[in-house]
C-alpha cells in the first residue's frame, strides 16, 4: 500500500482545515500534513526541499512560497527510497512503483513538498 501525503512549506496560511480542502480536492485518500515553523523547517531540512516566501501583490494575502518541486518515496521505516521526477512521464513513475510495490510487502509512503494555499 502506498500512502500519499502533501507536506506544506507554508504552515502560517495551510492549516489543518485548508490542508484538508486541498487535498479533498485531488483524492480522500490524501494525507495533508502541516505543523509548526520548527517542524516544518525540520522536514524541509531532513529531505532538502528549498522555500521561501515570495512577495508578489497579486497573489493572496501578498506572497507566494517558492519551493522545491519533488515527489518521494519513504518507506515505512522513514527513509528515503527514491525522488519521483516531473520530467518522468505518469507511467514511467508508475511502473516503477508497482514494480517496487509488486516486489515488497511494505507499505511505502509517497511525499509531495506543496506550495501553500496559492495553489488553490
Amino acid at each position: 500500500m502506498v500512502q500519499p501525503l502533501f507536506i506544506t512549506v507554508d504552515p502560517e496560511r495551510d492549516t489543518p482545515e485548508r490542508m484538508a480542502e486541498f487535498v479533498g480536492a485531488f483524492d480522500p485518500r490524501i494525507t495533508g500534513l502541516t505543523g509548526t515553523l520548527d517542524q516544518i523547517k525540520a522536514s524541509t531540512k531532513s529531505f532538502k526541499v528549498y522555500y521561501a516566501k515570495a512577495v508578489q501583490k497579486e497573489a493572496p494575502d501578498g506572497y507566494t512560497m517558492e519551493h522545491t518541486t519533488s515527489l518521494y518515496l519513504i518507506d515505512p521505516k522513514g527513509r528515503f527510497v527514491r525522488p519521483y521526477s516531473y520530467n518522468a512521464t505518469v507511467n514511467e513513475n508508475a511502473d516503477d512503483l508497482q514494480a517496487r510495490l509488486w516486489g515488497q510487502n511494505n507499505r511505502e509512503v509517497f511525499c509531495h513538498f506543496h506550495l501553500g494555499d496559492s495553489d488553490y
